[in-house]
């Protein structure tokens, strides 16, 4: 009876394993709705301590579709998402839009920070996460991890990620699937904008104003 239960119960184990698996690396990707003329263009050519005026002159957020990263990574650094986006941001949330530099923790790590309205676009390392009302696909993000697992007769596969961007008294909370627990904080620390990863690593940045030339392309990961 006991062997009964036990093979039960590695059985149902096998099994949910096997469906997470197909479901983080096997699973049909989302169609991609980055516009097309942004992700050709070059976002190394911006200058980003050029912070547009959110003052509901331009397109509302949910006017413009949705940014998600092409196959596992893009192949360079892509013309901001929200660039035509003039929403004002929502109450509660806090304005960390620009271009960071790590300088403690993940020193050198670059991410560009887009919002208007409630919608918020982290892109970095090859990802794009763009969470918030769009007029393409969901509120969450739907992307890559940005890097490659695996590959099958010349195929890369990568992890599938879904998260929601939260504010919360001023920190941006990512929840993972849309629904789970928070795995990343990000918030403003003075002058510096501070990323808490789930894994206990803490990266402090400061905001630059022109892409360094080695992030133009993405490392491979």
């Amino acid at each position: 009876m006991i062997w009964r239960i036990v093979r039960w119960a590695v059985g149902v184990l096998v099994v949910l394993v096997l469906l997470a698996f197909w479901g983080i690396f096997l699973s049909p990707r989302p169609p991609l709705t980055t516009d097309p003329a942004t992700l050709a263009g070059d976002g190394s050519a911006v200058d980003y301590c050029e912070i547009p005026e959110l003052d509901g002159s331009g397109k509302l957020a949910r006017d413009i579709p949705k940014g998600n990263t092409p196959d596992c990574s893009y192949t360079h650094f892509p013309l901001p998402i929200l660039g035509r986006c003039t929403e004002p941001l929502v109450a509660g949330a806090d304005d960390i839009r620009g271009l960071w530099l790590g300088v403690e923790g993940r020193v050198g790590h670059v991410e560009r920070i887009e919002q208007c309205g409630r919608r918020v676009v982290v892109t970095s390392s090859g990802v794009i996460h763009d969470y918030g009302p769009n007029s393409t696909l969901g509120e969450n993000t739907n992307d890559t991890r940005g890097s490659v697992a695996f590959r099958i007769g010349g195929r890369p596969y990568c992890a599938r990620s879904s998260a929601s961007m939260i504010w919360n008294d001023g920190v941006l909370d990512f929840h993972i699937f849309g629904w789970g627990p928070v795995v990343v904080r990000r918030y403003r620390d003075g002058e510096q904008l501070v990323w808490e990863y789930v894994d206990g690593t803490v990266t402090r940045m400061e905001r630059i104003c022109t892409l360094p030339e080695e992030h133009k392309i993405p490392r491979p990961r």
